[in-house]
């Protein structure tokens, strides 16, 4: 078995807007916050970053920026996710140009495709880039699921190392788990399944709260990597109602009106993402001041 690419806790960036155009110097500031609380990797460009309305000139100017900041202290991973596997792999050259450390790739959405068509959509990029692939399973957005005999055939390719699991689906992740050995690395996609699946063998979390609480979900994830699940579930009974509350609306739609809340950026987005509701914005509000999550 290869090593796996991060273990622990890994953050889907937000990407931050002043004027709908890139804010590098608040993305500068959530780099550095991350370094500082302990994770072990960022994924910039991801779903959570609005990759879908970021140009493939931002895309390379936020690996670039990323790659400079991180400075071998976070492992970098690159978001390339497209339905089109030439545009994928377009995106997967400007991160190895950038010097990024991994790719992430998810489910081709809309035009969606069957199983066959998943693993020939995976393996054209795979066998194209010298970057390590993650695989992004997140059926509830993209409308299509990897199975547990696909990650099985996919898990024989050597330059695809793990999997981004956000399916929800805790039954079929231990069998895929079990169909896949350790041929692949798993990481929770959901912050609310990582202790349990970590439990079962996952090696951490690509998580969207810790753009909030970093230092929480890399020691929650420190514990469970040592084997100590009492604690982990603390942590996780402590925040479960956020990481409810961080998907009230579409993410990143409620994360970025939680890091304006606390100072942390702007909640500014870009259509067709809009400001978070009223009612939920203030249910958004009380639970941070409940956990001490203040500006």
């Amino acid at each position: 078995m290869q090593s796996p690419l991060f273990s622990g806790a890994a953050t889907a960036l937000v990407t931050p807007f002043r004027d709908d155009a890139l804010d590098l110097d608040t993305f500068d500031k959530l780099i550095h916050r991350q370094i500082d609380a302990g994770c072990t990797a960022v994924i910039v460009c991801g779903t959570t970053g609005e990759a879908a309305t970021l140009s493939p000139q931002e895309h390379e100017t936020l690996f670039r920026r990323s790659v400079q900041k991180c400075a071998g202290t976070l492992k970098v991973i690159a978001g390339i996710g497209s339905n089109d596997p030439r545009k994928a792999m377009e995106l997967a050259r400007r991160a190895e140009q950038a010097g990024a450390d991994g790719l992430l790739m998810v489910t081709p959405y809309y035009n969606k495709t069957t199983q066959k068509g998943l693993i020939e959509h995976f393996t054209y990029v795979a066998d194209r880039s010298s970057l390590p692939v993650i695989l992004y399973n997140v059926p509830t957005r993209t409308g299509v699921g990897i199975q547990p005999e696909t990650y099985a055939i996919l898990a024989d390719h050597e330059n695809i190392c793990g999997v981004k699991e956000a399916s929800g689906d805790l039954a079929t992740f231990a069998r895929t788990k079990a169909l896949c050995g350790d041929r692949l690395a798993f990481w929770s996609g959901n912050d609310s399944d990582t202790v349990a699946m970590m439990a079962l063998g996952a090696k951490g979390v690509i998580s969207v709260a810790s753009n909030l609480i970093p230092r929480e979900i890399a020691e929650m994830c420190r514990f469970c990597l040592d084997g100590d699940y009492a604690p982990a579930a603390a942590l996780n009974d402590r925040y479960a109602e956020l990481f409810h509350d961080l998907f009230r609306e579409v993410n990143p739609i409620p994360v970025k009106t939680a890091m304006e809340l606390i100072g942390l950026c702007s909640a500014q987005m870009r259509l067709p993402l809009v400001p978070m509701g009223t009612a939920n914005r203030s249910i958004l509000s009380a639970r941070l001041k409940q956990l001490g999550l203040t500006a």
